[in-house]
């Protein structure tokens, strides 16, 4: 277990590489992007004086025009499709884009010919196959079926052995969840809980939120973790009067990306960290969270360290930042 939490020490914003490893590739990919955004322009759209307006391009450019109108359609959208994955490969890498073709097309498509959701499918699963009250069973269930039939934006078994590492080294009597999804990290985490803790876990998707408690009935987690549903900006204002949460000992970040930082700044405003408060932040690397490492790493307030993982059930590298909270008073860095 020690090992999982070694990671480098990134105190200041400067200690992020993932900017510098990446540059050459984004210049160079770019490069490729404008050279296919030019063909593809001057092979559809050519110039009098180019040589690709040849006696034989207008013809054929024309000929195309007169195709029926599906598959002009189908043939518009797979040229649009390519240029956006090439664009987004260009900016973001194909981590992104793994992302994107699953969560936009594989799985609407994949609902429309089942007649139900991806989540439903994973929560299926799990009441088939899992046991009943053993909650690494529906951890492993649900892990089958993501690396072997749909991929899901669970933490996933790699990261999520990072993820038990660090709960098991704080201890948590009160852990807060941002993003429950289907709740996977719920499970894993509650599993971890010692007597008397427990697991506030907010989710925005009301649908997503009903699986997440069910899977924790299955689990039989259900007295260890509370799911909320709602906006994070609404939820940790409330924490103190409604949830009687004086501070919290553990942060999971793993909801929108762009309300980590908004949420990180929510929670030290309404006085819910401590000292030797834990922020531990997924995806950080795949889709990216540049904002909060930013402030978190440049910030005397807080210790970061980084894990370098995988994206869930991919190869697509991504990491996981862990945030020390020191108090508001830690001396300021040179």
């Amino acid at each position: 277990m020690a090992s999982l939490l070694k990671g480098p020490s990134a105190r200041g914003a400067g200690n992020s590489s993932t900017p510098k490893l990446r540059r050459g590739w984004v210049r160079r990919e770019g490069q490729v992007c404008a050279e296919v955004s030019r063909a593809l322009h001057l092979a559809l759209f050519p110039l009098p004086s180019h040589p690709a307006s040849s006696p034989h391009t207008l013809p054929a450019l024309c000929q195309m025009l007169e195709a029926p109108p599906l598959l002009l359609a189908a043939f518009s959208l797979g040229l649009a499709l390519l240029v956006v994955v090439l664009c987004v490969r260009c900016r973001w890498g194909w981590g992104l884009v793994y992302i994107l073709w699953n969560e936009l097309v594989l799985q609407p498509a994949y609902n429309l010919v089942m007649g139900d959701t991806k989540e439903q499918r994973i929560l299926r699963h799990v009441l088939q196959h899992a046991v009943a009250g053993d909650p690494q069973s529906v951890l492993e269930a649900i892990d089958t079926y993501c690396s072997q039939k749909e991929w899901a934006m669970n933490v996933g078994d790699k990261k999520g052995q990072i993820l038990d590492a660090v709960v098991r080294e704080q201890r948590p009597s009160v852990l807060l969840e941002l993003g429950a999804y289907c709740g996977y990290s719920a499970v894993r985490m509650g599993r971890l809980l010692e007597p008397g803790a427990r697991l506030l876990t907010i989710e925005l998707n009301p649908d997503f939120a009903a699986i997440t408690q069910q899977m924790l009935d299955f689990a039989g987690l259900q007295d260890r973790v509370t799911v909320v549903v709602g906006a994070s900006q609404d939820f940790i204002p409330q924490l103190k009067k409604k949830y009687d949460v004086d501070k919290v000992d553990m942060v999971f970040l793993d909801h929108w990306k762009d309300r980590y930082l908004p949420d990180t700044l929510l929670l030290e405003e309404c006085g819910l960290l401590r000292k030797g408060t834990v922020l531990l932040a997924d995806n950080v690397i795949c889709p990216g969270t540049p904002e909060f490492l930013a402030y978190v790493r440049g910030n005397s307030r807080f210790e970061c360290t980084h894990f370098t993982s995988y994206l869930e059930y991919a190869k697509t590298v991504d990491g996981l930042e862990k945030a020390v909270y020191l108090g508001p008073g830690s001396p300021t860095q040179p």
